[in-house]
């Protein structure tokens, strides 16, 4: 495993195999077959673009859930995770230690569409005590991209 590789592609998994290779002093050849035989091992799960959603006219809207969960028997909290990570609203689900169980990051249209997930969809499955909703105001980097600009928000401070 090329850890080197890997920091390269998470920085950038545009770069071109070429590139990658001139960077890590191997053949563009080599570089390919360490990329195909990651992917296929699922050390590397997918690729994906960083979008500033604010930008756009029709973004939506992002919250951080705190799931409270009493674990089953043998299966601990895998069984409540499997069920929450399959709903598409759903982007991601992390177990923690601390006060919560489960974090758990949903999008919507609205506040409205996210919170009747939580109440219709997310609180009611057996072994979820309780949840708190924390709705994102604003997303100033993210998966290690910065998002700020030099535009004004709204309250006509400049965004560095």
């Amino acid at each position: 495993m090329n850890v080197k590789l890997l920091k390269l592609l998470n920085k950038n998994s545009r770069t071109a195999p070429a590139d990658l290779a001139v960077m890590l002093g191997m053949s563009e050849e080599e570089v390919r077959a360490e990329i195909a035989e990651m992917e296929r091992e699922g050390l590397i799960r997918g690729y994906k673009a960083v979008i500033d959603w604010d930008q756009l006219d029709n973004a939506y809207v992002s919250a951080i859930i705190e799931l409270k969960v009493t674990p089953k028997p043998g299966l601990g909290f895998e069984d409540v995770a499997a069920k929450v990570m399959k709903y598409p609203e759903v982007e991601s689900v992390y177990l923690m230690s601390g006060v919560y169980d489960l974090n758990v990051v949903v999008k919507g249209k609205t506040l409205q569409d996210v919170a009747k997930f939580v109440a219709k969809e997310l609180s009611t499955i057996e072994s979820v005590t309780s949840t708190a909703t924390h709705f994102v105001l604003r997303r100033y980097k993210e998966l290690d991209v910065e998002l700020l600009g030099s535009r004004k928000d709204e309250r006509g401070s400049y965004l560095l």
